[in-house]
C-alpha cells in the first residue's frame, strides 16, 4: 500500500512509501494478538506478593494449654492461622507471570495489529523529525499540523533520538518507540501510528530483502 509523506506542517511532499502488504495487508489473527498482548500485560507484573506462613509469622511456639481436660478446643500457638496475627494459610508466594511465545506468533500478532491500523487508514508517515534540541512546543506544533492532536500516539523512528525522545517524553497520550522495539500491546492501545520515512522504509526494504 503507498502513503504519502506528509511534512512536518502536514502538507504532501510528493513522496510517498510502500508498505508492503506481506506485514500491512494480512488477515488480521485476533488470537495470536490476545496471547500477545496477555504475555506483554503478564510481564509488566512484578510477582512480588508474600503472606507470613505459620513458620515465619512473629510469637512464641508456646502451646497455649495441655491438649486435653481443660474442656476446650485443641489449641497449638499464637502463630495459628485462627488467631489475630498467625500464620496465612495457602497465602501467595513470589512467583513470574510471565511465560514464553514462539517468535512467529510474536510476529503475526504485530503484523495482524499493523494490519488493523492500514485498514482504519490511523497510520501517518512523516519527514524524518530532526530537532536542534528538545522542544515539547515544536514537537505539539508537529503534531497539530498533522491533525491528530488529542489522539493516543506512538511515533515510530528508524533509531534512538534523543532530542525527539526528550521532545515528547512528557506529552500526554503519546509514547515514542524505536522501530525495532514496537510490540503488540503499543500498536493496538494507540489510536494512530506516526511512522517516520525513514523507520517506513524500513519496512519496504525488510520485505524487498525476505522476497
Amino acid at each position: 500500500m503507498q502513503i504519502e509523506v506528509l511534512n512536518i506542517k502536514g502538507e504532501k511532499t510528493g513522496r510517498s512509501v510502500d508498505l508492503p502488504d506481506s506485514i500491512f495487508n494480512i488477515e488480521p489473527n485476533d488470537h495470536v494478538i490476545y496471547l500477545s498482548v496477555k504475555q506483554y500485560l503478564a510481564a509488566q507484573r512484578l510477582g512480588t506478593h508474600k503472606t507470613k506462613t505459620r513458620g515465619e509469622a512473629n510469637g512464641s511456639s508456646r502451646k497455649l494449654h495441655r491438649q486435653k481436660g481443660t474442656g476446650g478446643s485443641r489449641k497449638g500457638n499464637l502463630r495459628n492461622p485462627l488467631y489475630k496475627g498467625g500464620g496465612t494459610v495457602n497465602g501467595p508466594v513470589p512467583h513470574k507471570y510471565n511465560f514464553k511465545l514462539n517468535r512467529k506468533v510474536k510476529d503475526l500478532a504485530k503484523m495482524s495489529a499493523l494490519s488493523y491500523k492500514a485498514q482504519a487508514n490511523n497510520i501517518v508517515v512523516v519527514e524524518d523529525l530532526k530537532f536542534e534540541a528538545p522542544s515539547t512546543k515544536q514537537f505539539l506544533s508537529v503534531v497539530s499540523g498533522l491533525q491528530v492532536s488529542g489522539k493516543k500516539l506512538l511515533v515510530i523512528n528508524d533509531g534512538y533520538d534523543k532530542n525527539l525522545y526528550l521532545s515528547l517524553r512528557n506529552v500526554p497520550r503519546v509514547k515514542g518507540s524505536v522501530l525495532s522495539d514496537i510490540n503488540t500491546y503499543d500498536i493496538i492501545n494507540a489510536n494512530t501510528l506516526v511512522l517516520t520515512e525513514s523507520a517506513a522504509k524500513i519496512f519496504s526494504e525488510s520485505a524487498a530483502a525476505e522476497a
